[in-house]
């Protein structure tokens, strides 16, 4: 039995549907199992990495797991999450672990890359007894479902940063490779850097969308003062705001095509476009329509 974790999020849920599609047992964790909406035969479980009683339970039985944590940079002393999910497999006697990361993890050396260091290395530390894999993307094309409530109220969206270009990655191709990760051993001891096939600002995206929905859609573009402001306001720690600025100003990581998707998959990387045709119906309810 494999299990997933974050099991309702946009990687997570592509996970649990491709794995059930493939006739793989699994199990999904999730702090609301009562609201989790899965295919037919997977077992929903609570879990919570705050509560090391129910990761026993949930990781009960299972060989294999897909290790994600929302858990914030800076909202603890470190990335306590990770280590908890990685402690309650190695208990359980889990043999393959999947680990989602970011693009900057294992390396830099600001807030963010220590974190994600950190929280990779509770999965590969050498006195584990699996075979482990890690998967570091960019910005996800799911990104952009942020802005369906702006939509559902006019056609303009409010968003910061709007021509900082990211070759952003459908969840749904992160999903696959993590199945082919899980479910045999090709990947093990793999850290691979993926992106989508394309570079392209969210002005561009969001311009794709509009030609998807029909929808003549503009940017109102978010100053970078109100962009720190807002972030500090929803709690991001000064030094995370702070790199979170820096990379964002002064890099241009994250904008690169990587050939890695096509590589593993072995055919092209979903496209923005393909993303926004597979969700077109979460920016549903225009103004004016019934």
């Amino acid at each position: 039995m494999i299990l997933v974790t974050g099991a309702t999020g946009h990687v997570g849920g592509e996970l649990v549907r491709r794995l059930a599609a493939a006739g793989e047992p699994v199990r999904a964790m999730t702090r609301r199992p009562a609201e989790a909406r899965l295919p037919e035969g997977v077992e929903a479980v609570y879990g919570d990495a705050d509560d090391p009683a129910s990761l026993q339970a949930a990781f009960a039985g299972a060989r294999g797991a897909f290790l994600m944590s929302a858990q914030g940079v800076g909202t603890a002393p470190g990335p306590t999450h990770d280590h908890a999910l990685a402690q309650a497999a190695a208990k359980a006697g889990v043999r393959r672990v999947v680990k989602l990361s970011v693009l900057d993890a294992g390396s830099g050396s600001d807030v963010i890359a220590r974190w994600h260091t950190e929280a990779e290395s509770a999965v590969t530390d050498p006195s584990r007894a699996w075979a482990w894999t890690l998967l570091r993307p960019g910005r996800f094309m799911s990104n952009a479902l942020q802005w369906a409530g702006q939509l559902r109220a006019g056609d303009e969206v409010a968003m910061p940063f709007a021509d900082r270009p990211a070759a952003s990655i459908d969840p749904a191709d992160l999903a696959e490779i993590a199945a082919r990760a899980l479910t045999s051993d090709e990947h093990a001891g793999a850290a691979y850097e993926l992106s989508g096939p394309q570079s392209l600002t969210p002005t561009e995206e969001l311009s794709i969308l509009g030609k998807v929905l029909g929808r003549p859609l503009t940017v109102r573009a978010v100053p970078a003062d109100a962009a720190r402001a807002g972030m500090s306001r929803y709690g991001f720690p000064p030094e995370v705001v702070e790199a979170i600025m820096q990379r964002t100003e002064e890099s241009d990581r994250g904008a690169e095509v990587l050939p890695t998707v096509a590589e593993l998959l072995g055919r092209p990387a979903r496209t923005f476009e393909d993303w926004a045709r597979a969700h077109a119906g979460a920016f549903a309810g225009r103004p004016g329509t019934a």
